[in-house]
Parts: C-alpha cells; sequence; structure tokens
C-alpha cells in the first residue's frame, strides 16, 4: 500500500516546494538568484516528474525578451518586465528588492518561504496554505522592516504589495472569464479570449464595487460547464483591489494581485509589518462547473463563520414602507410576514435620527421617536411574539452632515482639508481606520443589538470613498486598508460578544461581495434589483464563486419598482428559492389568493432548503429559452430542480432537460408527481418540464433515488 503523500513537502537539495490537494498539485522552485518561481499548477504528477521540470518560462531568444514572468511574487528588479507584484523604495533612492532565500517552514498545511534583501533591513515570507479535503491554495505574503523598532533605521516605502503572483500553463490559447455590472445588474459573466496585453481589473471605490469582482478564470478557450481544465482565482478582500493579467506575444500567461489600488503608499517603519489578505487559487479538470462547486465546499467549510446554520426566510420591510415607518406599520407587516412562514422580521432604513429621507440622520442611531415613541423593545418583543426572529438596518460607515453625529466630530470623515467634500446620496464617509471612530462605531453597534434583543444586522454601505484623505496624519493612505481591517473587526467583535448574531453584507447592493467578508457574515445581499428575469443572470454570475446559501434572493412586488416588469408570483419565488429565500413586498396589498400561494411555495421552499444551501450545485441550459439549477445532496439521494422559462416563442417547445449530475444506474422518483426515472434516461435523454405555457414558466422538480 503507498504511503499517503503529505499535503506539503520541501526538498531543500532541489530547492523544491510541492503544495497536494485531492485532484491538483502545485510546485514551486527556488531559483539561482533566491526567488521563488513557479514550476507547475495541475493534475498531480509523480514527484520524480516534477524535478526534472522547468521553470514556467519560456527562454530568452535575446536579452530584450528576458522575462522573469515565473515569479511567485515579481520583486521590481532584474530582467523582469511584466507586471511587479512588490513595489518598495528605500530611503535612498532605490527601488526593487533583491532577494535571498533563507529558510522554509512547513506546519500542519502551511509552507512559508523566508527571503531576505541582500542588502536592506527588509524581509519578506511568501505563505501557501492547503486544506485536508479541498483543491483551493490558500496564498498570502508578509513583509517587515527588520530594523530594530528603538533604532534609528529609516522607513521604506511600500509602493504595492500583491497577496500572490499566479502562472497559466502553456495553452494554445487563454481565455478569461471575470465579472462586471453596476448597480441593479451586478456579477454579469463575462467570457473572452484574453488579449496580448496587460488586462487590469480594480475597484478604486474602498469596497470591493459594483463594476468588477476580485474573481477570475483562465482556460484556453474550450472548457465548457462540466469539462476541460480551469484555473481560477479569488481574492478575499473588501477595499479597494488591483489585479493585472499579462498575456505576452510568445504565450506566457501570469497574474498578481492585492488590496489597493494605484498611487496608495504605506509607509513601514522599523519593527513594522505589513500582512496583505488572502488571494486562493484552484485547478480543475471538471469545467467551470466543477470549479464553482469546488468554490463553494472551499467557502462553506472554510471561509464562512457559522456554515452549518440554515439561513432562515426573511422579511424586509424596505419595498414595503421606504422611510415612511412607524410601530402599528411594522407590526401589520409583520403579522402578515408571520403567517407566511417567515422566520426573521427586518426593520429597514428610516427608524432612526431624524431619518424621515436620505437626506439627514445617518450616525444618530437611536430610535426616531415620532415613529417609535416607546423605542423598538416594542416592536422587536412583538416580532418574537410571533416567532420571528428581529434584525435591524444599519450603515454605521456613513454620516449625513445634518446630524449629531457630524456636528459633533466633523473631522471624523474621511477628508482632504484643501478639497471639497464631495457627497453622495447626501452622505459622507466616517474613516474607521481612526481608533476612536472604530471604538464609537463598535460600541453603538452593541448597544444597538444588546437594546433591542436583534439577531439580524443587515450591514450596509451606500456609497465609494472620495477624497480619502486624513487630515495630519504621517501616513494618509493607511486608511484604504486600515478602513477595511476596522469593519472585519467590528464584525469579528460583535459575533464574539453576542453568540447567535448574524450579519448580511451589503453594499447597495452587490457592492460588497468578496470572500474576506463572507468571512464574518452569513450571507450577502447580491443587486438592490430584485426583477425575476434579470436576477436570473445575475445569480447566475454570483453562483461562479458564491453557494447558494450565501446569497439573499427576495420576492417582491409586481410590477418590479426596478424594471416595471409583471410577473407571476410563482416565477418570482422560484428564481428566489435559487438561494436564501426572502420577501419583500408590501404585504398588506397582496391579495387573499396571493398570501395563500405565497404560503404553499415557503413551505416548499423551506422542503427543499437544505439542499439549496448546503448541496452541489449544477448549472442547466436547456433549450427554448431554459435554464436550470440542479441541487443535489452530498450522498446523491435527494435532488431539487429550478428551471425557468421567461419567454417563449411559437412552435420553439424545449427539449427534455438533461440531468448530468445523477447516476445512471439508479431510479428516480419525482416526489410530488409519483413518477418513476430510470438515471440513465435523466442522464442522456432527460426530463420533460411539463411548463406551463406562456411567459415567465417555471416549476420545481424533487427527486427522490428509489430502489428499481
Amino acid at each position: 500500500m503507498l504511503a499517503k503523500l503529505p499535503l506539503v513537502s520541501f526538498d531543500p537539495h532541489l530547492g523544491l516546494a510541492v503544495l497536494r490537494t485531492p485532484n491538483s498539485l502545485y510546485a514551486i522552485r527556488i531559483g539561482p538568484d533566491g526567488s521563488p518561481r513557479h514550476v507547475y499548477w495541475g493534475v498531480p504528477l509523480d514527484t520524480a516528474v516534477l524535478a526534472q521540470l522547468p521553470d514556467a518560462v519560456s527562454p530568452a531568444a535575446s536579452s530584450f525578451e528576458a522575462d522573469a514572468t515565473a515569479d511567485e511574487l515579481a520583486p521590481q528588479t532584474g530582467a523582469r518586465f511584466g507586471p511587479a507584484g512588490l513595489q518598495v523604495r528605500f530611503a535612498d533612492g532605490t527601488r526593487g528588492a533583491q532577494w535571498r532565500f533563507t529558510g522554509h517552514t512547513v506546519d500542519d498545511g502551511e509552507l512559508r518561504l523566508h527571503l531576505t534583501d541582500r542588502r536592506y533591513p527588509l524581509r519578506a515570507e511568501l505563505c501557501y496554505r492547503v486544506r485536508p479535503g479541498s483543491d483551493v491554495i490558500e496564498r498570502w505574503a508578509e513583509l517587515t522592516h527588520t530594523s530594530p523598532a528603538d533604532g534609528d533605521g529609516e522607513p521604506i516605502t511600500v509602493d504595492r504589495l500583491d497577496s500572490a503572483s499566479w502562472t497559466a500553463p502553456a495553452l494554445a490559447d487563454y481565455r478569461l472569464s471575470h465579472l462586471v455590472g453596476g448597480w441593479n445588474c451586478e456579477f454579469q459573466l463575462q467570457r473572452g479570449r484574453l488579449p496580448v496585453a496587460e488586462t487590469v481589473l480594480t475597484s478604486r471605490r474602498g469596497v470591493t464595487s459594483h463594476q468588477v469582482g476580485p474573481w477570475l478564470a483562465v482556460d484556453d478557450g474550450t472548457a465548457t460547464e462540466e469539462r476541460g481544465a480551469v484555473w481560477s482565482t479569488a481574492l478575499a478582500w473588501s477595499g479597494s483591489w488591483r489585479i493585472t493579467i499579462h498575456r505576452d506575444p510568445v504565450g506566457r500567461t501570469t497574474w498578481t494581485g492585492g488590496f489597493g489600488h494605484e498611487g496608495v503608499q504605506w509607509t513601514l517603519r522599523p519593527g513594522q509589518s505589513l500582512r496583505t489578505p488572502v488571494f486562493a487559487g484552484l485547478c480543475t479538470t471538471d469545467g467551470f462547473g466543477g470549479a464553482s462547486r469546488a468554490w463553494h465546499g472551499y467557502v462553506r467549510d472554510h471561509v464562512l463563520p457559522e456554515p452549518d446554520r440554515e439561513m432562515p426566510v426573511v422579511y424586509n420591510s424596505w419595498e414595503a414602507t421606504g422611510f415612511d415607518v412607524d410601530h402599528a406599520g411594522q407590526v401589520r407587516l409583520a403579522r402578515i410576514a408571520s403567517r407566511l412562514g417567515a422566520e426573521l422580521f427586518v426593520l429597514d432604513d428610516g427608524w432612526f435620527g431624524a431619518r424621515c429621507d436620505d437626506r439627514a440622520g445617518l450616525g444618530d442611531w437611536t430610535p426616531r421617536l415620532q415613529a417609535f415613541p416607546d423605542g423598538l423593545r416594542p416592536l422587536a418583543d412583538e416580532v418574537h411574539r410571533l416567532g420571528m426572529e428581529f434584525g435591524l438596518w444599519v450603515e454605521p460607515e456613513m454620516v449625513n452632515r445634518d446630524s449629531e453625529l457630524y456636528r459633533s466630530h466633523p473631522d471624523w470623515v474621511l477628508n482632504a482639508p484643501t478639497r471639497d467634500a464631495t457627497e453622495l446620496r447626501n452622505q459622507l464617509v466616517l474613516n474607521f481606520a481612526r481608533p476612536d471612530v472604530e471604538t464609537w462605531a463598535h460600541r453603538t453597534l452593541d448597544r444597538i443589538v444588546r437594546d433591542h434583543r436583534v439577531s439580524w444586522l443587515k450591514w450596509d454601505a451606500n456609497r465609494a470613498f472620495t477624497e480619502a484623505g486624513w487630515d495630519g496624519h504621517p501616513d494618509p493612505d493607511r486608511l484604504w486598508i486600515d478602513h477595511t481591517r476596522a469593519v472585519y473587526r467590528i464584525m469579528d467583535r460583535l459575533r464574539a460578544d453576542h453568540p447567535g448574531l448574524r450579519i448580511e453584507a451589503c453594499a447597495g447592493g452587490g457592492g460588497r461581495v468578496d470572500l474576506g467578508i463572507l468571512g464574518r457574515t452569513d450571507q450577502a445581499w447580491i443587486s438592490d434589483n430584485t426583477d425575476p428575469v434579470d436576477r436570473i443572470g445575475i445569480q447566475y454570475g454570483f453562483s461562479q464563486l458564491h453557494p447558494a446559501r450565501t446569497m439573499a434572493a427576495w420576492v417582491t412586488d409586481s410590477p418590479n419598482t426596478v424594471t416595471g416588469r409583471s410577473t407571476p408570483l410563482r416565477f418570482r419565488f422560484h428564481v428566489s428559492m435559487a438561494g436564501a429565500l426572502g420577501l419583500g413586498g408590501d404585504l398588506t396589498a397582496w391579495s387573499d389568493e396571493e398570501l395563500r400561494e405565497a404560503t404553499e411555495l415557503v413551505a416548499q421552499y423551506k422542503q427543499i432548503r437544505p439542499l439549496v444551501q448546503h448541496g452541489r450545485q449544477h448549472r442547466l441550459e436547456g433549450t427554448g429559452g431554459v435554464t436550470a439549477l440542479h441541487y443535489a445532496a452530498e450522498d446523491g439521494g435527494e435532488h431539487a430542480v429550478l428551471a425557468w422559462r421567461p419567454t417563449t416563442r411559437f412552435g420553439h417547445q424545449p427539449a427534455p432537460l438533461r440531468l448530468p449530475a445523477l447516476d445512471t444506474g439508479s431510479h428516480y422518483l419525482d416526489v410530488d408527481h409519483d413518477r418513476r426515472h430510470s438515471g440513465a434516461a435523466l442522464v442522456h435523454h432527460g426530463l420533460d418540464l411539463r411548463l406551463p405555457p406562456g411567459d415567465y414558466a417555471s416549476r420545481l422538480i424533487r427527486l427522490r433515488r428509489v430502489a428499481p
């Protein structure tokens, strides 16, 4: 019997480090100049074969072609002309690092490569981690000024410190997949040939952004949903970020990425260190769907704070009332929501300060007395009596000028004293990098949760950073990083202080959704657009990286408030059932028939919720405008299929929908219609969906594996 190979190993004679996952292998070699160089990333290989592999760099035809693009973190020196992942400047004006490899450590799935600059007091550690059962490789970097903290060493300026650089293997061609969008149209998947150029994906907004996400995938142009090799990476950071993909004319493709955008600097003083966020990577031969399922498993097992908890069916009052909230109106909505089967009631914007519209009140987090003369506790008590948990919307990072907080602390906002402050949505951004602001925010949120028996916070952030200065601070650019770190710390402290508290990430919809924020929240509000037709595309892009459990999806009123489109209630529900189901309409205006149907559909969702939130997701593309999602239990015994056809054309009946995730040797029962099917028939021929006629047709199918 072959001995089990370690997750991480290092051969000092070869200078070769190897990281093994269940279905892939990653190898690094220490180059003659002391820099760690990429060797291989793909299906597992024998160690003897690895030892013979050259570095992943084409030989230079002349001095003009030299380009060490396979560095694990390119240091801005030598014959390197691609994007540098590390850019530093020393006090004498010298730029870049030249490394001496000083050793390594291996400990419980973690590898650290130790590097020291040959002439300056600078140390770097390139860090790698693999986890049992996951194909994801986590990478980050740590940079330290090694002069004594109490000495007279000169500061070192860090112009750029990426988390990692990745190298794709030599392929016949390269195709790039990434996510773009905007407010109300987030997570739009783009998939096209990678140009011979440098392609930059970035956010300069202080948040992850609606416009582009820190995830990408590379393949040779032939991968499909279920077949083909795909290399993908995701940055776990919720502030500004940048990823640069470099394809050169002779067939090399690399990318480097990390926090911050161009022009942001960080000063390292003697004894100080800077640690980057994780930039994780994944290789699979099972196509884009296989990559997504591997990411979903990683997020559930190693990112989310409480992955085993089911997400409740939420009712949120925003679309019913807007800012026009009061105790009596919220109680009416809560009673209807409870009868429909909602498990959590969330009071949205308008409950605090002088908040009658978006021009005032942000920062004054006490109940608005005109709306809640006895405070929020009576509403919370009634919600609990109805059998639901109580939640609140907050936007702690923002402030209106028309607020007591701003009048008391105008210096707390991001500001450049010689520049006029830009207002977006009539608000400014508080500088959470300031310790006094962080302390105030934690104390305020802690009081809100404690005083009002809150078990859910919807944490919103409705504007980007502008004029991001820090008056009087010697290192003002650090706010771009420290603000996000403070958000993380506050969320972590709240969860530790209030066991059971859950947090929903939101930023004007999907403006802050990434693996960093999901490390301390339970789900994300991915778009303010709740139109079910638009949401099919938004949710498809979201699913490339993130599991369904993290996706808040509301059923709201028809016509939709964003698009004006009218759709059937059942269609709206079936689209929202693909994630963490929520309700968001004005329930007082729903007819008795709609309320009865909604009650039935909420109950149906609860039946399939374990599959949707904890099962394996397969994206399916049918014919005749049909798309579907197939959720399978880990043991393959239970299955749920949600299928949609937004529009229909005369004479274009959809073909049976093939279900490739089923076992061809098993039989399956359609639970709701008592029909039996062979797995072979469903895999190779497909399932007749029996969709209702007309536009906005949808159906939920539940299958159970049975004995032949």
